[in-house]
């Protein structure tokens, strides 16, 4: 039996032991394909998170044809479990995080995603772009530029005057090249606000097979279900070129359950804090991206999501698991990579493992 069919017949079985919430990893990186999605049910709304898949990067120890094959399976997988949920949570516009609208998922559903308009580097803009464009034409009957309407310039805040515990950080003899880095980050978001103002708005979509509301900050209630969802976040380090995310958090009762989209680590020390704050049960969570040291990751950036993650575990009271994966199950070494975050788990007593073990399965990085 392949594996994609073995999850779609056994879901309620793979589900985390909680009264209020279940949750079942539907694929991720640790099962050989990029994805980080999620099925979310509880009593009241059942929750896809994050429906995308992309192949393997070519570095990634298997053959094409081997890659190609999990990314299939993976897409059908998701499909399969997109057709019984009630919403879909996009966090960005990453194709390991969404699929285009031909794809057949979205029908019946409403769509909870990332605001295109704002916090949105250039080439998730475009794809945006072109995901809503699907949606008016096949929903609507009309072409996106029909409904999208001129903006007045608008103030956006300059996220890092949210970090404090980020800008207050020591690097000894890291500063010096910190503060420059900060710096060119700043300019490179004073331009993106000046593209942001001269874009025209991609709106909210409704009709009656479908309706998409952008939910950056926002929260939703579903009978005695809450999901809430964060501002935009940097996807990793300050000013990440890469974008910003949002995160989802779902409150049963007293049960809650975090998806964190791509924060890699967390890699920012505020983001962090957000975690211990909010205190789950559970937590889903991308690591760092070892597999790119030292092109795209420092070691001190890793350091400081090893230390986040480790404060995380020890200072959350109610959390019992974390599913730890994504980006770091792209490297053979990744447990060696975050040793502590190991070390600190088994003392505190909290559960730390990827999706492809929680389901019983071998990470596909160890089978290659």
């Amino acid at each position: 039996m392949l594996l994609a069919d073995a999850l779609v017949e056994d879901l309620e079985a793979d589900v985390k032991e909680m009264r209020g919430i279940e949750f079942t990893p539907i694929w991720f990186d640790s099962l050989g394909a990029k994805s980080m999605c999620t099925l979310v049910k509880t009593s009241d709304v059942s929750v896809i998170i994050d429906p995308g898949v992309a192949v393997m990067q070519p570095r990634f120890p298997a053959s094409l044809e081997q890659k190609l094959r999990w990314m299939y399976e993976a897409k059908s997988t998701i499909k399969a479990a997109c057709k019984d949920a009630d919403l879909i949570v996009v966090s960005h516009y990453h194709h390991d995080h969404y699929m285009n609208f031909d794809e057949g998922i979205y029908d019946g559903k409403l769509v909870l995603a990332k605001d295109p308009n704002r916090y949105i580097n250039d080439s998730q803009r475009l794809r945006a772009e072109k995901l809503y464009g699907e949606f008016t034409e096949h929903l609507l009957g009309r072409r996106l530029e029909e409904l999208e309407r001129c903006r007045k310039a608008e103030r956006f805040p300059d996220p890092m005057d949210s970090l404090p515990k980020a800008r207050s950080m020591s690097y000894g003899e890291y500063t010096k090249r910190k503060t420059k880095l900060i710096e060119k980050g700043r300019k490179w978001f004073l331009k993106r606000v000046e593209r942001w103002n001269s874009w025209k708005l991609i709106p909210e979509l409704k009709s009656e097979n479908c309706k998409v509301l952008f939910s950056d900050g926002r929260a939703y209630t579903f009978g005695g279900t809450k999901l809430r969802f964060s501002r935009p976040l940097f996807h990793g380090i300050e000013y990440a070129r890469v974008g910003w995310v949002i995160a989802t958090t779902i409150v049963k009762g007293e049960e809650k359950l975090i998806h964190t989209s791509d924060l890699e680590g967390p890699v920012i020390e505020d983001q962090a804090e957000w975690i211990i704050e909010e205190n789950p049960d559970v937590l889903i969570l991308d690591g760092p991206s070892t597999y790119l040291i030292p092109y795209m990751l420092n070691l001190i950036n890793l350091r400081r999501a090893v230390k986040n993650l480790c404060r995380i575990l020890e200072e959350a009271e109610n959390l019992k698991l974390v599913i730890y994966d994504h980006h770091l199950l792209r490297d053979r070494r990744f447990k060696d990579r975050v040793r502590e975050v190991y070390q600190k788990a088994s003392e505190v007593g909290v559960e730390v493992t990827t999706a492809a073990e929680y389901l019983g399965e071998e990470p596909a990085i160890l089978r290659v």
